[in-house]
């Protein structure tokens, strides 16, 4: 995630000072990931100096609104105009699990992934209730989320199938 790019997007609509973006961050996002107000200062003075941003009238710390300017909306046009690419993907902590498990030779991997397995169904399952009392009119970021989150577990869950299939034709 680039906090970067989502500060522009919020400035794309107005000017906002600095604890406002982190709310509308954070309700844009339906509060999956907080973001620290320090982070978003941070993030603003490389914006400025990048010339991205430009504080607007004469407040100043906390209560100064910053303003996107039109290298930033060509940035910002540029991030929503380039797709998401995971290569290298990012560490998936259950993938090196699971690899140092099979390389460990000492360690049950049919436990491990078993384990993983009924964590991922509790999850899909909460996940899946909380999408049901949804109100996908009234929270479209959340309801958003949530179907990514369900589909992650899913996937999830297949590729343990996938997994087991695997050590069973290698006779593990």
């Amino acid at each position: 995630m680039t906090v970067r790019h989502s500060l522009l997007a919020i400035l794309a609509d107005r000017p906002t000072h600095g604890y406002d973006l982190k709310s509308a961050f954070e309700r844009s996002t339906a509060g999956a990931w907080p973001l620290n107000v320090g982070q978003v200062y941070t993030t603003l003075r490389r914006l400025e100096r990048d010339g991205l941003v430009r504080p607007e009238g004469a407040g100043d710390g906390a209560r100064q609104s910053w303003t996107i300017t039109e290298p930033g909306r060509e940035a910002l046009e540029a991030w929503y105009a380039t797709p998401v690419d995971d290569d290298p993907p990012a560490r998936d902590e259950l993938a090196i699990k699971v690899l140092l498990a099979v390389g460990a030779g000492s360690v049950d991997v049919a436990d491990v992934l078993q384990s993983q397995r009924e964590a991922a169904m509790d999850r899909l399952q909460r996940l899946t209730r909380q999408k049901q009392a949804a109100d996908p009119e009234a929270e479209l970021p959340w309801t958003l989320l949530l179907d990514a989150l369900i589909l992650k577990a899913e996937a999830e869950v297949r590729w343990i199938d996938l997994c087991e299939a695997r050590l069973r034709e290698a006779g593990r």
